[in-house]
């Protein structure tokens, strides 16, 4: 057992068990062969993520226009889609790397998803793009890969030129910003993820520096949803050891809440609605029923309590530890040669050359590993784009969020050197 191995979670309902990693795992492997992360994936709330950190304001995607706190970045697609009347007829320019639940709201309003190719530094084909324009292309959706910006401006104005509304996807990439301005107000509509930079259980938001955001109109999901929240931003952190003292006081009365919380789960027995939405626990699907909600309340005033100032440094500065560990070694290279002044990274891309043997000897000692767009869309193959086939396999995602402790983050930087070293033919 390492040392890092996590207490068991206290006895709740399954409702709110801790969420696993918000990805899959190879298809020849099932998802039982692996043990739980050793390291939380995402970010887990502390009392560290209340601390303020450093002095210069750093941008957000809630910096660039008018706002809706959605329940996730799928949901925020999907009300940008409708706000901009897209529909049956529609097609809908989407990058060939992706994950479904970018495709899902497409579907969802009856247009077509069209893919266009990515090059190899993850940056949009604009040739490719003109190449599959035609009189029913109304929208490009354009993804700031990892956190690092697209070239915007270019985008801005192809799409411009081309009588195009443009989607920014910024759900790798809360905060940041381009050219002085802050990621997520070059798109007519951008959205983003908020629970991939927070220590929060759901989130997202919709935002517009173009239209008026008014139409949007949105409702608290209930109090079964609310406890959930709650009770699962808790236990998220409780299994990670997190908040140890927070989780003695809350013992008895979190283990005598059981029958309230059946309650709750009885009242919503057969009605067919979740108390939370998939996104939360992993799940790529669209759920329609969550466009009118908003995010719960604990998420609202998380996004007002984290400091971005912190998120931002200390990601940062994580990302680079792990870049200097694994420069020169054997058979990989990160994705991204540097690290731009006003990035901030959701994860750190390695590229791979032995893909699947390293993703499984990780997972299998527990590194929280995961691989953006490991599945895509059927059809979505080296004819439609190479690249991003490539990329899919071959692109290993580690975390350096902001609440990675220094001996977790020197023990996943140790397994994954050590796996590295060992040598392998590429695949």
């Amino acid at each position: 057992m390492n040392s890092f191995d996590v207490d068991a979670p206290l006895s709740l309902d399954a409702a709110v068990t801790p969420r696993q990693p918000r990805a899959a795992v190879p298809s020849q492997h099932a998802a039982a062969d692996y043990p739980r992360p050793a390291l939380p994936v995402t970010p887990v709330l502390s009392l560290a993520s209340l601390r303020r950190g450093g002095a210069r304001r750093v941008p957000s995607i809630l910096d660039a226009g008018q706002l809706r706190l959605v329940t996730s970045g799928r949901i925020a697609i999907a009300l940008a889609l409708r706000e901009m009347g897209i529909g049956p007829g529609a097609r809908v320019l989407l990058p060939a790397y992706h994950c479904a639940s970018m495709v899902e709201p497409v579907i969802w309003c009856g247009a077509e998803p069209v893919f266009y190719r990515i090059r190899p530094d993850a940056s949009v084909d604009l040739d490719d793009v003109a190449a599959k324009l035609d009189a029913d292309a109304r929208l490009l959706m354009v993804t700031n890969y990892f956190g690092f910006p697209q070239q915007l401006h270019s985008i801005r104005a192809f799409c411009d030129g081309h009588g195009l509304r443009l989607l920014e996807d910024c759900a790798h990439s809360f905060l940041g910003e381009h050219q002085g301005r802050p990621l997520g107000s070059f798109g007519d509509y951008a959205i983003a993820s908020s629970m991939k930079f927070f220590p929060m259980y759901e989130g997202g938001c919709l935002v517009s520096a173009r239209h008026d955001l008014a139409g949007v109109k949105l409702a608290s999901a209930g109090s079964g949803f609310e406890a959930k929240v709650l009770l699962s931003t808790l236990e998220e952190a409780f299994a990670y050891r997190r908040l140890p003292l927070l989780k003695a006081l809350c013992s008895l009365p979190l283990r005598a809440k059981n029958l309230l919380w059946n309650r709750i789960k009885a009242r919503h027995a057969g009605t067919g609605a979740a108390l939370a939405p998939d996104s939360s626990d992993g799940g790529f699907g669209f759920d329609p029923a969550w466009l009118h909600m908003r995010s719960s309340y604990c998420a609202r005033l998380l996004l007002k309590l984290v400091s971005r100032e912190r998120m931002a440094a200390l990601r940062r500065r994580h990302y680079q530890r792990i870049a200097d560990a694994v420069a020169g070694l054997p058979g990989c290279r990160p994705l991204f040669a540097a690290l731009p002044d006003g990035v901030c990274p959701w994860v750190f891309p390695l590229l791979v050359d032995a893909p699947e043997p390293v993703f499984d000897a990780l997972k299998r000692a527990a590194v929280p590993v995961i691989r953006f767009g490991e599945y895509l869309w059927p059809g979505v193959d080296a004819t439609v784009c190479p690249v991003s086939v490539d990329l899919s396999r071959r692109v290993l995602q580690f975390p350096c969020h902001q609440e990675l402790r220094e001996t977790e983050l020197a023990w996943m930087i140790a397994q994954i050197t050590s796996v590295l070293r060992q040598p392998r033919k590429p695949t």
